[in-house]
């Protein structure tokens, strides 16, 4: 069977400018992946140029083995928050379901069992008691958990989710934590654009380290080393040995 996600010689440019250059990578099922990589390594970039949102030089991408248009329903997507405008009068619950109309088609309306399906999945982000109101009156970390739940009501295979844990309270973290988990219980597959490399061998099964081109790419053990890290980063980390013998690292960006 094809691989959730696979990408083949994928370049984008801004104004001309490259941002990605010739990334390949194959995502493999039912793993957690971090995409990790300095600021302007382009990891939000791969994520929008796959799911078409901004266009690309060249390069192939296929959702098990399929077009994003023929694969659509079984891939999923939380943006950052910051590029969400939340002052749109909706109710959480609006939003979550929301997540649903890939599966009704434009012309139904959802109705009672797309409702139990989003209060289901808010239940399962600690928002259940948030169903009713406006996304505009939700803190930060609350409003991505809205934006979680919908992705969870989607019941996609395939997840991206971009910085999910930016600016979030440790409720919020928790709650990605167990989704995240609970995701890959189900056998689904996540892309995460990560930042905070200290938690990377916690949170991840796999991790592509990516500064415009893949660095590299695997399992974490294997992947996430100093040698690596540096090629991505340069000279902008210092490397700490937390427990003293080696089998734990925290990495932490200058």
């Amino acid at each position: 069977m094809a691989n959730p996600l696979s990408i083949r010689h994928l370049s984008v440019a801004y104004h001309k400018k490259p941002v990605l250059r010739e990334v390949s990578f194959e995502a493999p099922e039912g793993k957690l992946i971090g995409v990790v990589g300095p600021n302007g390594a382009g990891k939000s970039t791969l994520i929008k140029a796959a799911l078409g949102l901004i266009p690309r030089l060249e390069g192939e991408v296929r959702f098990f083995g399929k077009p994003y248009a023929e694969a659509r329903k079984q891939v999923g997507y939380v943006p950052q928050r910051e590029s969400v405008d939340w002052d749109f009068p909706t109710s959480a619950l609006d939003v979550v379901m929301m997540g649903r109309y890939g599966h009704l088609g434009w012309f139904r309306r959802p109705g009672a069992k797309e409702k139990a399906i989003a209060l289901e999945c808010l239940d399962k982000v600690g928002m259940a008691d948030f169903a009713g109101r406006q996304i505009s009156q939700l803190s930060g970390g609350q409003q991505q958990r809205v934006f979680l739940a919908r992705a969870l009501a989607q019941d996609a295979s395939l997840y991206f989710m971009d910085e999910p844990f930016a600016a979030v309270d440790a409720a919020t973290e928790k709650a990605i934590i167990t989704l995240l988990n609970q995701l890959k219980a189900e056998g689904k597959t996540v892309l995460v654009v990560h930042h905070d490399l200290s938690t990377v061998k916690e949170y991840f099964d796999h991790v592509l380290l990516l500064n415009e081109t893949v660095v590299a790419s695997g399992p974490v053990e294997t992947t996430f080393t100093a040698q690596h890290l540096h090629a991505a980063y340069g000279g902008r980390l210092a490397i700490l040995d937390r427990d003293g013998g080696g089998s734990s690292v925290t990495v932490t960006a200058r």
